[in-house]
């Protein structure tokens, strides 16, 4: 599992972000209801955030201690997103040269592998349904 999916992983109550970040929870649903948060919810709607969104919280308290208001915060999280979005992106070697069936012999040995040595895929539920 990559750094980015581990980081992206709603794990974390509204009570442990609480405590990670010092704010309170009406200040964290405050953010949220201005689009600088957006945790993940279950199915019972409890708010999950992930190592990424208590870094952003983090980040929003600290420009706010500086004087920035929501709308400066707003611009800066935007402008930080172009500049992402401009970024060149990296091409991945040999991906038009690969054949469907290699594909799916490489998805397939993934999902194999993945339940051999114990751990789960994050793709292995959508992927096992093409192979039996």
């Amino acid at each position: 599992m990559g750094d980015h999916i581990r980081r992206n992983m709603p794990l974390f109550p509204i009570s442990i972000v609480k405590k990670l970040t010092e704010l309170s929870a009406r200040q964290i649903r405050y953010y949220e209801e201005h689009g600088l948060v957006y945790p993940a919810r279950t199915e019972g709607n409890q708010r999950l955030f992930s190592f990424n969104d208590v870094d952003r919280l983090l980040e929003i308290k600290t420009l706010i201690e500086r004087g920035v208001n929501l709308s400066g915060i707003k611009e800066i999280f935007e402008l930080r997103a172009q500049n992402e979005e401009e970024k060149p992106k990296p091409v991945l070697k040999n991906t038009e040269s690969m054949s469907d069936k290699e594909l799916r012999r490489h998805l397939k040995n993934e999902v194999l592998v993945a339940g051999k040595q114990g751990r789960t895929s994050m793709i292995q539920g959508q992927l096992s349904r093409f192979f039996h």
